[in-house]
Order: C-alpha cells, then sequence, then structure tokens
C-alpha cells in the first residue's frame, strides 16, 4: 500500500513538473492573455458604471419632475381650501402624500446609485493605474526576454564558431605532425642513402689498396717494436 501510494505521488509530481513546464514554455502568451482579460473586465466595469451613472440620472429626473407636482398639488389643495371644498382639498393632499412617498423612493436610490458610482470610479481609476503598471512591467519583461533570446543566440554561434576553430586548429596540427614525421622519414632515408654510399667508397678504395680499412695486428705489434727499441 505504502508502494502504492509513494508511485501516485511520484505520478501527481511529475504531471505537476510537466505542467509547470507548459506554463514556463508559454509564460508571456499566458501573461498577455491576463492583460487582455484584465482591460476586457475594466471595461466592463465602465459600461457597468456608465448604467449606473444613467440610472441616477433618471432616478434624480423622476425626483425632479414629482417634486414639481407635488408643489403643483399643493397649489391645488390651497386654492380647494380657499374654495371651502376640504373633501377635494383632502383628495389633493392624499396625492401629494403619494407622491412624496414616490419622490423620497427615487431619491433614495439616487442616492443610492450615486454612492455606487462614486465607489465604482475609484475602483476604476485604481484598476486602471494598476493595469498600467502591469502593461510597463509587461513591456519590460518582453525586452528582456529578447535580449537574453538574442545573447543566447550569440552565445550559441560563438560557442559553435569556437568548436568548429578548436576542430580546425587539431586538424591542422595533425597535418603539421604528419608532415614533420614525413620529412624526418625523408631525412632518414637520405643519411642512410649516404652511409651507404660512403661505405661502398671504402670497398672500393681498399680493395685498390689506396685506403686502409684500419690497423691489423701486424701494424700494432712492428709500433711496439719501435717504441721498445727506442
Amino acid at each position: 500500500m505504502n508502494i502504492w501510494a509513494k508511485m501516485m505521488t511520484a505520478l501527481r509530481g511529475g504531471v505537476n513538473e510537466a505542467g509547470e513546464a507548459v506554463i514556463d514554455s508559454q509564460a508571456l502568451r499566458i501573461l498577455d492573455q491576463e492583460v487582455r482579460e484584465a482591460s476586457r473586465a475594466l471595461q466592463d466595469s465602465k459600461n457597468s458604471l456608465a448604467e449606473i451613472m444613467a440610472r441616477q440620472k433618471v432616478a434624480e429626473e423622476k425626483c425632479n419632475e414629482l417634486n414639481k407636482q407635488i408643489k403643483e398639488h399643493e397649489g391645488y389643495a390651497i386654492k380647494a381650501l380657499e374654495k371651502g371644498n376640504d373633501a377635494l382639498a383632502h383628495d389633493v393632499a392624499q396625492k401629494i402624500a403619494d407622491l412624496e412617498n414616490q419622490s423620497a423612493q427615487e431619491q433614495e436610490a439616487a442616492e443610492g446609485f450615486r454612492a455606487s458610482a462614486e465607489k465604482m470610479r475609484t475602483a476604476i481609476k485604481q484598476t486602471e493605474r494598476n493595469l498600467k503598471r502591469l502593461k510597463q512591467q509587461v513591456d519590460t519583461v518582453k525586452a528582456t526576454e529578447n535580449v537574453q533570446r538574442a545573447q543566447a543566440a550569440v552565445a550559441e554561434r560563438h560557442s559553435g564558431s569556437h568548436s568548429k576553430m578548436r576542430t580546425a586548429m587539431d586538424s591542422l596540427d595533425r597535418i603539421k605532425e604528419k608532415q614533420a614525421l614525413k620529412s624526418a622519414q625523408m631525412a632518414a632515408a637520405s643519411e642512410l642513402a649516404e652511409e651507404t654510399s660512403d661505405v661502398s667508397l671504402q670497398e672500393k678504395l681498399e680493395k685498390a689498396g689506396i685506403a686502409s680499412n684500419g690497423n691489423s695486428a701486424e701494424d700494432i705489434l712492428q709500433r711496439l717494436r719501435n717504441k721498445s727499441a727506442q
């Protein structure tokens, strides 16, 4: 059981390493996609802000219209009271109460939209600043990546040329070594030829009685007798 657990753990580790390798190889592409998604999210937030601002404006316009109606009906109620028509004045007062309730609701809605819009504006500004910094950092990372890729290519070419140069120098040394060996062989052959020629000439001179082939035993004895006589 422990062995199987360890094997599964190792397998999961291998999968994680493979996944990390894929992520590393596609890091810039993933980063670009994340920046695009952040930009779209920011645009969606701006669209939502525009909608909230529109709703706030509509609520405020409704509130203003209701306030106008309230003032208008207040005038009606006053005229009804002046004419002693209390029943009509009561009906108008009921209408005014309804309008005031509606106005209060629209005012509350407008205030809520205004507060939400203000918070969203703050969040959008902060997001814009963060996104701007992120894009700048992405540009820096891309530039660094390009520089490092160029440096790696130069280093690889230099390494390759250095290796080829070393191979060429090795080949040149081998050629020089072979040439030196051949020259030595030719010199040795020449020396052997000269020595052979000298031996042949010496033999011819000795046979002709012109040259001696060295001191003989008789020559040495004669030299000793001469020393003894002295």
